[in-house]
């Protein structure tokens, strides 16, 4: 049943919940363990910019728009989307309706009340080609911000004249990746930055949640104590089952239909350390 307009999607009521939280009150210690995730069908339970074409006020895109995307280049193509929503209307708050009321993947939010017990343990971060005003609209109505260490995705604000103005992350030399965005080359910049950060302590392991195509590359990044979880019959998993069976792929493969495959994954490695 779709959610009422004006409701959002509360999961966590606060940062700090009511469950019991088992972090230690001595010593501030480096959590141990890194987890990325995706945002689109992977947080969410759909793609965000689909969600809000639908305030259009035909809820499509005309097909002229629809066929000018070419491969590789979706962020430019969703640069345009974005200028043709705002010439027919479509306003902030229109647009801030549509994000906040897409449902989350199923048993994400377990997941997310899973990690929030161990913030100690668990640093999170999101890794997205959607944008940073989709994003961080949909977890702070979800309740889930504070649990993210750092979001990186495509920078997005309103300008003066209320239309959603997006940009690309950044350029790269992989030619594997759309030219906006390498998630591989995010990952190894964060796990660098962040071991200077711990005083040249990597984190002893590394979990990468995804579904799609482009979750590939930062999943070859890495190493055999890692673990990437794909959203079962997704590209993500389609993809790394081809590439495990031609024993290319190094880390631990656990694909997922729930968020509570994934917390019954990270219980048993927390029980194992």
């Amino acid at each position: 049943m779709p959610t009422p307009r004006g409701t959002t999607h509360h999961f966590l009521r606060s940062p700090k919940m009511a469950a019991p939280s088992h972090q230690d009150h001595a010593a501030p210690q480096q959590p141990h363990f890194l987890v990325l995730f995706d945002f689109d069908e992977t947080i969410i339970n759909e793609s965000s910019d689909d969600a809000v074409v639908r305030a259009l006020p035909g809820q499509r895109l005309p097909d002229w728009l629809r066929n000018s995307y070419r491969e590789g280049h979706y962020n430019e193509h969703m640069q345009k989307v974005l200028v043709y929503m705002a010439e027919q209307g479509v306003s902030e708050d229109s647009i801030h309706s549509a994000v906040e009321k897409i449902p989350p993947t199923p048993g994400l939010v377990n997941l997310f009340q899973y990690l929030q017990g161990y913030q100690q343990d668990f640093e999170l971060a999101v890794v997205s080609d959607a944008n940073m005003y989709f994003i961080e609209t949909w977890l702070e109505c979800a309740g889930v911000r504070h649990l993210f260490a750092k979001i990186f995705t495509n920078p997005a604000s309103f300008d003066t004249t209320g239309r959603l103005v997006l940009l690309p992350f950044h350029s790269h030399s992989c030619p594997c990746c759309p030219d906006n965005m390498c998630k591989q080359v995010i990952l190894r910049d964060y796990l660098t930055g962040r071991q200077k950060e711990r005083s040249g302590a990597p984190f002893q392991r590394v979990f990468y949640i995804g579904d799609g195509a482009n979750d590939i590359c930062p999943s070859l990044a890495l190493g055999p104590r890692d673990t990437a979880f794909p959203r079962r019959d997704f590209p993500m998993h389609r993809l790394l089952l081809e590439m495990s069976q031609a024993a290319k792929f190094k880390a631990n493969i656990v694909p997922w239909v729930s968020g509570e495959d994934i917390v019954d994954s990270l219980k048993k490695i927390m029980e194992e350390r």
